[in-house]
């Protein structure tokens, strides 16, 4: 069984829970604040609503059934999804996704060793 850690992320009236292998938590927390950090300066109408990462644990129960952990590959690819459709003019977008391609790459790698 790997070991995986749990970045908690907060959004304006909910928690969001992602799992991800624990060598990249940190990898996932920094680019979330560093996206969080770069967002304003977008210009492009609908730019996703991003929420901000509070902590990274170990362990994590959830006691409400209305909450639910989402995998790392799955938030990080809805996330490369909302950037990637942004119509951006004036910020140099690519940066950011180049960031957020290079984590998507890095856990669908791990994805697949942990399959073999």
């Amino acid at each position: 069984m790997p070991n995986m850690r749990y970045v908690i992320l907060k959004g304006q009236d909910e928690l969001f829970f992602v799992e991800m292998p624990s060598d990249y938590a940190y990898q996932l927390s920094a680019l979330n604040l560093r996206l969080n950090k770069e967002i304003d300066k977008l210009t492009a109408a609908g730019k996703p609503q991003l929420p901000l990462a509070v902590a990274e644990c170990d362990h994590l129960d959830l006691l409400q059934e209305s909450l639910s952990i989402q995998g790392g590959l799955e938030y990080i690819n809805e996330l490369e999804q909302a950037f990637a459709s942004l119509n951006e003019k004036e910020y140099p977008l690519i940066s950011l996704l180049t960031e957020i391609r290079a984590l998507q790459a890095q856990l669908e790698q791990w994805y697949e060793e942990e399959a073999q």
